[in-house]
Formats: C-alpha cells, structure tokens, sequence
C-alpha cells in the first residue's frame, strides 16, 4: 500500500512543488502548441466539452494562477494542497454557466492559432509568476487561505488531470510527466483517505478516480477488495 503523505512534507525524492508545477504546465502547454488544427474540433475528456473549449479553459487557469499569487494573505493558512478541492459524487454534465461560458468564449477565438496564442501568453506569464513565488508565502483564492507553495501543487493536480482530458481521444499526443502523474495519484489518495490498486497505473487511478471513466468489471473486483474506497468513488474535484 502507498504510504499517505500530506502536502507540505517535501521527502528526498520529491520535486519541489513550483519544479512540478512547471514541469506539468510546460507539458500541457506544449502539447496543446503542437496539436493541428482539426483537433481543436475533437472531444475532450471533459464532458460537453471540445479540444478547443479546454484549451480556453487553460487560458482561465492561467489567469487564476497570476491573480492568486499576487493576492497575499496574512492569516493561517485554511486549506493545502489535498484539502483545498471541494469534493462531490457527481461529474459535471456541461450545462454548468460556466462551463457553457467557456464553450462560448472558445468558439469566440474563432481560429485555433488565436486560442494557441492566447494560452502560450498568459500561460507563460503564470510559469514565470510561479517561479518567482516564495513556496511559503501565504496567498488567498476562493475565500481560503494556502501558501504558495500548496497553492501550485493544486495545479499539479489540475494540469494532470486536464493533460489526461486533452488526450482522451488524441492517442498521437504525448501524455503528461510521470512525476506529474505519481504525485497526482498520491495527492487523490490523500483526499480519499485510501490508496487505489496497486495493478492501477497512474493514469488509471486518476480516471477511475475522478470518474473520468468507469472501472472494468476487474478494475470493480480490485476496488472492491479495499472496502469503503469503492464507495467514495468517483471523487470529484471542485
């Protein structure tokens, strides 16, 4: 079984938080850079939502990540990195407002060189922004309070999980960094209280997981050996 670790305990053999927020957001970026155009019109991984509406929705990222970090706080931190999600038992259909104010913004773009454009502008402005943040600083998103530091590896979750979406139906685009991927796993196990199969693969915990796809019939068989985890599934991540 994997040992549980919270947040802000950084063992030997770990990235630092800012080093793996970097690396998984220079992926993601990268990737989307890369892709032709028809892509852009392809499922994602997000229900109701094209390639294109989450390229856009990186772009919102990357502007949450550039206002948080300038936005300071002087109390106790309230959340880290694996209690900062709101957790609940229902994926997103894609009627929420926002997620069809992103599909109307993305298709606003028009052309999939502005979209790109746009990501690889703010998104390079919020890599920056990330290694010049002081990890222990304390930063204030969504009424809740979180050092820097927990506050980026946040992000190693979402750009993992959203490198996963982009790729869903794109099997000819590389995948995000293992390491991503590792403490990705790690965090969700963390919020879940329990470690996933030890036969899931990183990829497969994180879908599985956060019901980004159903278990097989022996992915159901594994989970059902580890008692109350089976029942908590899907976590999804809010």
């Amino acid at each position: 079984m994997r040992s549980m670790r919270l947040s802000g305990f950084a063992a030997p053999h770990y990235l630092c938080g800012v080093d793996l927020f970097s690396r998984s957001w220079a992926a993601l970026r990268t990737a989307v850079a890369e892709l032709p155009d028809e892509d852009f019109a392809r499922p994602s991984g997000c229900t109701g939502w094209l390639v294109r509406d989450l390229a856009c929705h990186l772009v919102i990222d990357a502007q949450d990540v550039l206002i948080t970090l300038v936005t300071p706080a002087d109390t106790e931190p309230t959340r880290t990195a694996s209690t900062y999600w709101d957790i609940t038992a229902t994926p997103p259909t894609g009627e929420d407002p926002l997620d069809a104010l992103t599909v109307r913004l993305a298709a606003a773009y028009g052309e999939p060189w502005l979209l790109k454009f746009h990501l690889d502008d703010v998104g390079s402005a919020a890599g920056r922004a990330a290694k010049l943040a002081d990890p222990g600083a304390r930063v204030s998103t969504r009424d809740e309070v979180l050092t820097a530091g927990d506050y980026l590896m946040t992000y190693v979750m979402e750009w993992t999980l959203h490198h996963l979406d982009l790729i869903a139906h794109l099997p000819h685009v590389a995948g995000p960094p293992v390491e991503g991927l590792t403490r990705s796993r790690e965090m969700l196990e963390e919020i879940a209280g329990a470690a996933f199969p030890a036969s899931f693969s990183d990829t497969d915990a994180l879908r599985i997981g956060t019901g980004r796809r159903a278990p097989t019939d022996a992915e159901k068989t594994e989970l059902g050996k580890l008692g109350e985890l089976a029942a908590k599934l899907p976590l999804v991540l809010g």
